[in-house]
């Protein structure tokens, strides 16, 4: 059975500068994460110490996108909902679905 794909949207939304920051922050040091699993590759570094780089940079993905979505759930959501947009409620339950 083949995945749904998901609308793509380009909205823009003012963020908060100190949640941007934070989450530039995290994004860049999983960006050297990445540079580093690389480098391990390269090295013939011990297989089992590159998937651990890789679970780690995972994890840290996946807080990322957590981050986002609280910070989405508090900002637009909340607005389309008082805007009387109720679609947007079964959008992100949607995307939702999709995290992993």
């Amino acid at each position: 059975m083949a995945r749904s794909r998901l609308k793509i949207r380009f909205k823009k939304t003012p963020n908060c500068e100190e949640c941007k920051k934070e989450i530039i922050k995290r994004l860049n040091k999983i960006s050297g994460q990445i540079n580093g699993v690389s480098k391990m590759v390269e090295n013939d570094r011990y297989c089992q110490d590159i998937l651990n780089q890789l679970e780690a940079s995972k994890s840290a993905i996946r807080q990322v996108q957590y981050e986002i979505l609280k910070i989405h759930m508090n900002t637009c959501v909340k607005e389309e909902i008082k805007k009387g947009n109720d679609e947007v409620i079964e959008e992100t339950f949607n995307f939702i679905k999709h995290l992993r």
